[in-house]
């Protein structure tokens, strides 16, 4: 039942998502898209309540409530960030707005970007491993929280190994190319910069 409803979030989100866009874009009623957009958290709210339930009727801690943590802490640490990056486009696609400007390709810059996408990630981990915390100690059986226990370590090995990854951008920074800059060679934020 978990993961059909973790499904049902998904698929919820995508559709609340591409509702409230339209709401704002296409039929030019932004209080209405804004309300759609902000229906998005309920999505967790009702997921979290219904695991919650389910172990409190004597559910067998599993998998699917580990995934559940998971998939909330991942929504809390990038959620926004999706929404955001799907925002900008749908106004520039559909409301005449400016193109939104891609991630930086080279140097601190990009480094920079991939430390915030990474501090998502890291959110990420802290929520989930906050409500299997509160799992466990609601469960309150040590024989029967193992598989809850196991998923801490899954949300910080996410973070840890997209740590590493983004700890190379900081490192072995990329170098922007020698030459007249182009647009095919420079990122969104440089080719901004290139136009002024």
């Amino acid at each position: 039942m978990i993961v059909a409803l973790i499904a049902v979030c998904e698929i919820g989100f995508w559709v609340l998502l591409a509702a409230g866009l339209a709401a704002c874009y296409l039929l030019s009623m932004p209080r209405t898209g804004i309300a759609l957009l902000l229906c998005e958290p309920l999505l967790e709210v009702v997921l979290l309540v219904v695991t919650a339930l389910d172990l409190k009727h004597g559910a067998e801690p599993n998998w699917t409530h580990g995934l559940a943590a998971l998939y909330i802490g991942y929504t809390v640490g990038h959620g926004h960030r999706t929404v955001r990056w799907l925002d900008g486009h749908a106004a520039h696609r559909l409301a005449g707005a400016p193109r939104p400007a891609g991630p930086p390709r080279y140097g601190m810059a990009r480094a920079r970007h991939e430390g915030g996408i990474w501090l998502g990630t890291l959110t990420a981990a802290v929520v989930a491993t906050v409500l299997l915390q509160t799992a466990v100690w609601y469960v309150g059986d040590p024989g029967r929280t193992g598989p809850l226990e196991s998923w801490r370590w899954v949300a910080w090995r996410a973070a840890g190994i997209h740590g590493l990854i983004a700890l190379t951008y900081l490192i072995r920074p990329k170098r922007a190319p020698e030459g007249p800059p182009s647009d095919r060679a420079l990122g969104g934020r440089e080719k901004e910069e290139a136009r002024r």
